[in-house]
């Protein structure tokens, strides 16, 4: 008998370019190896386009439209559940007779609405606390006052996860508030990612790597910070994106030393972890595991990363912990006068085997079609 299974996520998991959506694709991709028959719904909005690569992995995609509009943010609902609210959807949900995933608290909408039976959720955030966290970052006040809003409303409507048969949560950190919250329902379930190890030749790179999505603001926040650091040392800092951020710019065109890198694909990026030598991991807020960090981690050379990035992930032993200016100027001259050596891949891949893609989806299978 052929397992199917319909899969809801909040954006189109293609191309795999942030965080939550890597876990979704890499899942998807996953999931159809092992021969899940795949139904895939999800939300086109701003000017994203219909992804035909999904067709490779999916039965059927049906896209929906997401309701972006103002008047959203006045629902006793959080926004960004309530402008996933589409009737199409729930139609097409409420007579399966088959499981779905929900991807993250924010598409959960018809199991809140329905009886819905067989329903389990990814989490990628305890999303409240995600929230409070871009608050403190922001520095524009309306958007600061709607993030606090944002989190308030999320963690109140939280306690409907109860009503899912089980809730997958994303790193250990994660596991631990939910399994208080939602005793044995939750399964910690590593994220899922493109498990490649590139080969680097060149053991020795020329700069110092950060990349990230600077319309976050933590992003923003994390990244001014480490331009200050390394404006005027005598290291080269390239910062990778595929958006650019004015504040960014402003204070990047000051400094000779420090560069923005233009990063529309994957591929751009892959470039660039093989020719930096060390990669900056930096973080004001702690949200479980960063998919960047495993990403990095397969792809990249030496790690300097901070505590509420690196703590409760099990990688800690294979990146430089660094919290202060001090510490992260004194781990970049250690590091610049080593070699990446096959060594230092060897350790990392036996640190990586409890995060395999492969092993991950079995597992989700055996609970889903148990």
């Amino acid at each position: 008998m052929s397992k199917r299974l319909h899969i809801v996520s909040f954006d189109i998991p293609y191309p795999p370019n942030y965080g939550g959506i890597i876990d979704v694709f890499y899942k998807i991709k996953e999931l159809h190896k092992l021969g899940v028959k795949i139904y895939l719904h999800t939300y086109i909005f701003d000017h994203k386009k219909k992804q035909k690569e999904l067709e490779n992995y999916c039965e059927k995609v049906t896209y929906y439209k997401r309701n972006n509009t103002f008047t959203s943010i006045f629902s006793i609902l959080p926004f960004r559940l309530k402008s996933r609210v589409n009737q199409a959807l729930n139609s097409n949900l409420k007579d399966l007779d088959c499981p779905i995933l929900f991807e993250g608290l924010h598409t959960i909408y018809p199991l809140y609405k329905f009886n819905l039976k067989e329903c389990y959720v990814r989490t990628h955030n305890i999303e409240h606390s995600y929230f409070y966290g871009l608050a403190k970052s922001e520095k524009n006040i309306l958007r600061k006052l709607f993030f606090y809003l944002e989190g308030f409303k999320l963690k109140k409507f939280e306690k409907n996860l109860k009503k899912a048969k089980a809730i997958f949560t994303i790193s250990p950190f994660e596991q631990n508030y939910f399994s208080e919250n939602f005793k044995n329902k939750t399964i910690y379930l590593p994220a899922f990612h493109e498990a490649i190890i590139y080969t680097n030749d060149n053991k020795k790179g020329d700069f110092i790597l950060y990349h990230g999505d600077l319309r976050v603001a933590d992003n923003i926040k994390a990244c001014l910070f480490l331009i200050d650091i390394y404006k005027n040392t005598k290291y080269k800092f390239v910062i990778a994106t595929s958006i650019k951020e004015n504040d960014i710019i402003e204070e990047v065109n000051k400094y000779e030393n420090i560069s923005i890198e233009q990063i529309p694909t994957q591929q751009d990026l892959n470039k660039l972890f093989t020719k930096a030598h060390i990669n900056t991991l930096f973080t004001f807020q702690k949200t479980g595991i960063k998919l960047k960090l495993l990403n990095t981690l397969y792809k990249g050379k030496f790690i300097i990363a901070n505590s509420p990035l690196i703590e409760d992930t099990g990688l800690e032993t294979i990146c430089e912990t660094a919290n202060s200016r001090e510490e992260i100027l004194k781990k970049t001259e250690v590091l610049f006068q080593k070699e990446f050596t096959e060594k230092e891949v060897e350790k990392r891949l036996k640190k990586l085997e409890p995060f395999s893609p492969e092993k991950a989806a079995k597992k989700m299978m055996e609970i889903i079609f148990r």
